[in-house]
């Protein structure tokens, strides 16, 4: 496996924001879109979606995805600008230059076509959370409740027309659309909703400490996450493949996945071809054998 070394960047290849036309032009002849602003890498995420991506306690943003981007900004001497974006503009952001790419617990499954993708690093499930007195036990007991879901996310995708559980949405008394999980988690809890379809990671850490809620076991689907590119930016990505290869390898992946209790669902070594410590070589060390 090759490591595509920082220097790649060439300032023929890399676009500030305000670069002329004539540089963006030769750097789309290259197929590569390059960083929002030079030595940069401006990552998008949802600031309420944890453990992926938050706020903790003394105000400074973090999470699972938001310390693997700055472990690549490390290899690669970039600075890491931690963007919050709303998720359902996620898409204007990412064309419109304005992020580098969307990085924050991003399901590729059914959005191959609208991104490039990294490989994939994490098994997710879509699931339903509900709280144990609700007399809700299988998602045939959702007929006729009230559902809440993140607007524009993958659980919507799934519950809605044309997604693959379609008829389990339209037997709802209604399906309820929010800007952010923590607060379709707090109508949970006040009792407007009788149920929230939500990615499993999300899902364990918001009952985690709260008493009195619970996953359905049966799960809507399951699906991965990667990180997810301007459509065709494929130089940036296999960049971030390249580092998160290197992250694997050297247990920096596998530490910050057991920090954020995300470990047993960890497909990156899977997706990458190769078991840990199984050794990283270099451009040169391949060009060399």
């Amino acid at each position: 496996m090759k490591k595509y070394l920082a220097g790649m960047l060439c300032a023929g290849m890399v676009i500030s924001a305000f670069g002329s036309a004539a540089a963006a032009e030769e750097t789309e002849s290259f197929g590569f879109d390059g960083l929002a602003k030079e030595d940069t890498f401006v990552v998008g995420f949802d600031a309420e979606y944890p453990p992926y991506g938050y706020m903790d306690d003394n105000g400074d943003y973090t999470g699972f995805d938001l310390e693997l981007a700055e472990a690549v900004c490390e290899i690669e001497g970039w600075e890491l600008v931690k963007t919050p974006i709303d998720w359902d503009s996620k898409d204007m952001e990412l064309n419109s230059g304005n992020i580098d790419c969307i990085w924050n617990g991003f399901t590729m499954d059914g959005r191959e076509d609208s991104y490039t993708f990294s490989v994939p690093y994490i098994d997710n499930s879509q699931v339903i959370c509900v709280a144990d007195d609700s007399g809700i036990s299988a998602l045939s007991d959702l007929e006729g409740k009230i559902v809440g879901v993140q607007a524009d996310s993958a659980a919507l995708t799934l519950l809605d027309e044309g997604g693959d559980q379609e008829d389990l949405g339209a037997s709802f008394g209604e399906l309820q659309q929010f800007a952010d999980y923590n607060t379709a988690f707090a109508e949970l809890q006040a009792g407007s909703l009788d149920a929230v379809a939500i990615d499993i990671g999300v899902a364990q850490y918001q009952i985690k400490g709260r008493e009195g809620y619970s996953i359905l076991s049966e799960t809507l689907n399951s699906e991965k996450y990667a990180v997810g590119f301007k459509k065709g930016n494929e130089e940036l990505a296999e960049i971030i493949n390249d580092d998160l290869a290197i992250l694997y390898d050297d247990g920096t992946f596998t530490e910050l996945a057991e920090k954020y209790e995300v470990a047993d669902m960890v497909c990156l070594g899977e997706s990458l071809g190769f078991e840990l410590g199984d050794g990283f070589e270099t451009e040169e060390e391949t060009e060399a054998e």
